[in-house]
């Protein structure tokens, strides 16, 4: 087994979140946090996996101008990464840190003693 797809995933998460809080300047990319990013076995995609905090109105205009800044997004990795092809990307949104607030709630409310209700 290869190491490269591991280590090219945090290459990209790493120049992604730079580029995303110095240089994307779009006023409905709100707080993002890029949770993971996984690498097919060829390098030829990447999947980002990204927090949003906010509405889920503002969580949807979010991945839409990232949506909208794929292809300037891919073209400044490859600017960024020594790579003879850059990885096609496509987002994801990442709903794992929401879970497990709620779950952290529901356990707070149990040591309280409170009654607790389950919404999905």
């Amino acid at each position: 087994m290869s190491y490269r797809p591991e280590r090219l995933a945090e290459t990209i998460k790493k120049e992604f979140s730079a580029m995303l809080h110095n240089e994307v300047k779009d006023p409905r990319m709100g707080f993002i946090t890029i949770t993971r990013v996984v690498v097919s076995s060829d390098l030829s995609s990447a999947k980002i996996h990204v927090s949003i905090y906010g509405s889920a109105d503002e969580q949807n205009a979010t991945m839409e101008a990232l949506s909208k800044a794929h292809g300037y997004l891919r073209s400044e990795l490859g600017k960024r990464i020594r790579m003879r092809h850059t990885p096609d990307i496509s987002f994801k949104l990442d709903t794992s840190v929401v879970q497990s607030i709620r779950v952290m709630e529901l356990l707070r409310e149990i040591n309280e003693g409170k009654e607790y209700t389950v919404n999905d």
